[in-house]
């Protein structure tokens, strides 16, 4: 079945007392749009829409740079998530398939989740967690795999915040279907905002099926503080560690070594402490990088030695078996 996303980004963010649209706030030197767009790429979508809101025309710049095919929209007045989605759906008309919407704050979502929720034979889909804090989350009011409605936090009564099933905001929906369920929305509740989450509701109304499938907490991580950007970056290096390690990269001190999204890492590569990956790094098996040294924009050929304290420069092009000593910078 063909995909589309539509990834929603407009939101100022202001609890992160910052100028800066709050998905622009960086993880891993990229922007936080960028991770959400890179595990819905994994899809192979046919169409990517972002809605954009506030500093739009920055957002913009910054999803050209990670993702050039995707198409920008603008939401001109922040009035919940179903009005974000509102303005993206007239990008979509003539588009036959499934709609998954991402949230460009939520950076940790694996495509091995989305791919499931791709799957998904239900009307509406949505991805849920289990919460050791449930907290202020959205409750999925649930019977087993199958979905009743979603009920807002505001709106909960004592017994369904009892819940510790909550929603990620995550939904995946036929596109046609997703069209006539947004247009039916109302903002009848105590935010008086267009709640996305109210399609379930009227899916089920309509006899129609929904189901919830669930993922680990930790993907479903939002950005709205400086502390919990803090906290998703010491977790997005802790993945990017684990994962060099299982692909087979030596680490003589892991938690030493920070990594940037698009770092790329052959077997058999060994890192020394505290080196650390700008943006655009790619290393081929055999290479030495030695501690203390700084990589961005470069290119490692095989059984390249680096370092220690190196700085390799955007546009640094080193060929096999090059020997880059102590204190150089190549640029």
């Amino acid at each position: 079945m063909a995909i589309a996303l539509i990834t929603l980004a407009a939101g100022q963010g202001t609890r992160m007392k910052s100028d800066l649209p709050k998905v622009l706030h960086e993880v891993g030197r990229a922007p936080l749009v960028a991770h959400a767009l890179a595990a819905g790429r994994a899809l192979e979508p046919e169409t990517v829409i972002v809605v954009a809101g506030h500093g739009a025309d920055k957002v913009k710049k910054a999803v050209a740079k990670v993702d050039p095919e995707a198409q920008i929209v603008l939401q001109e007045e922040q009035l919940g998530t179903g009005h974000a989605v509102a303005q993206a759906l007239p990008a979509l008309d003539g588009f036959d398939g499934r709609v998954i919407v991402l949230y460009g704050d939520t950076p940790f979502i694996r495509p091995e989740t989305l791919e499931r929720l791709a799957a998904s034979d239900a009307a509406v889909t949505v991805l849920g967690f289990e919460a050791a804090d449930p907290g202020r989350y959205g409750r999925l009011v649930a019977q087993g795999d199958t979905l009743d409605r979603i009920v807002e936090f505001k709106d909960a009564t004592d017994e369904e915040r009892s819940i510790t099933l909550c929603n990620s905001g995550v939904i995946a929906c036929d596109a046609v279907l997703l069209t006539e369920l947004v247009a039916g929305l109302s903002n009848e509740n105590a935010s008086g905002e267009y709640y996305l989450t109210d399609i379930v509701e009227a899916a089920r109304k309509k006899g129609l099926t929904a189901q919830v499938v669930t993922c680990d907490e930790a993907e479903t991580l939002g950005i709205n503080t400086r502390a919990e950007l803090a906290r998703a970056e010491a977790l997005f290096q802790e993945r990017m560690r684990a994962e060099a390690m299982e692909k087979g990269v030596t680490m003589v001190e892991p938690t030493s070594v920070w990594f940037a999204l698009d770092t790329y890492i052959s077997r058999d590569v060994v890192l020394g402490p505290n080196v650390v990956f700008g943006p655009d790094v790619t290393i081929e098996s055999g290479a030495v990088i030695e501690a203390f040294c700084h990589l961005e924009g470069c290119h490692i050929s095989r059984g390249a030695t680096i370092g220690p304290f190196a700085r390799l420069r955007p546009g640094a092009e080193l060929a096999e078996d090059v020997h880059i000593g102590n204190f150089v910078e190549v640029k």
